[in-house]
């Protein structure tokens, strides 16, 4: 298989997914020509396949954004493929990985902070940053939060609407906090990120609003024209779940970097 670009080749894993639909949309308009192959075509957890695709479409770069949040060997065995696959290539390589790696606390997050995840998807994440930065020293790892949508929305975007109309038992925590961040503005930092091999290891970037997941959802019910008091809420311990608290990204790199994103009622409006 032979590739003739006009510019740069961006491979991108999970490119059906929330977040992959708009990097496909946001790097395409930029400097990349743009590859995103189904989970049909290409099978993150085996090895062989991922480097004859890896070999075949030599890409310039590769922002993995695949997983399966109940399968850890997709996410960490998946994950470790890729990047033996993109460093054997030579190609750049950004993952993207979750604020769920820490345990959460009261105090922001570094990117230097040691990693406590208290949930299983939370562990395998963690395990699957190590993978990266042992496989491909090289690479970036983007830790992000909450992704939330416009002319998208997303799963908890439709999780709000469902409880405020009443059609869901779901209750959101007025204990659980996080830095919710756009899709589009994800989505640019990743172009941004894969095209700048300056940037490497860990990088937090969280919307600079930390807000309960409560709060959050009253502002989503608010821009849909529906009733912020008529948002269910709870607590992490009356709903008897174990779930980080308190995770704040400290996002200070990144916006020295020119990387930045919106608060929510901002990038809501527009």
């Amino acid at each position: 298989m032979r590739w003739n670009r006009r510019t740069k080749l961006l491979l991108v894993t999970g490119g059906s997914g929330f977040v992959g639909r708009h990097l496909l949309d946001s790097a395409a308009r930029g400097q990349w020509d743009v590859v995103a192959p189904s989970s049909s075509l290409l099978d993150i957890r085996s090895a062989e396949q991922v480097l004859d695709l890896m070999r075949a479409w030599k890409p310039t770069a590769v922002v993995h954004l695949a997983y399966r949040k109940d399968d850890a060997r997709t996410i960490v065995v998946g994950t470790a493929n890729i990047a033996t696959a993109t460093a054997a290539v030579g190609a750049r390589l950004v993952h993207v990985s979750s604020d769920v790696v820490f345990a959460g606390r009261p105090q922001p997050y570094l990117e230097d902070d040691e990693l406590t995840p208290v949930t299983d998807y939370g562990r395998w994440k963690a395990q699957a940053e190590h993978e990266v930065a042992t496989l491909h020293p090289g690479a970036a790892i983007l830790r992000t939060s909450l992704v939330y949508g416009s002319s998208r929305l997303s799963p908890i975007q439709t999780d709000v609407e469902q409880a405020v109309r009443g059609r869901s038992s779901m209750r959101f925590h007025t204990d659980e906090i996080r830095c919710p961040i756009h899709a589009t503005d994800l989505a640019l930092a990743l172009s941004s990120v894969a095209a700048r091999p300056d940037i490497v290891g860990p990088l937090h970037l969280g919307g600079p609003q930390p807000l309960s997941r409560a709060d959050f959802a009253r502002e989503v019910a608010t821009w849909m024209g529906l009733s912020a008091d008529a948002v269910p809420t709870s607590t992490i311990a009356r709903s008897g779940v174990t779930r980080p608290a308190c995770v704040v990204l400290d996002s200070s790199r990144a916006t020295s970097l020119g990387i930045t994103a919106r608060p929510v009622a901002e990038a809501l409006r527009s």
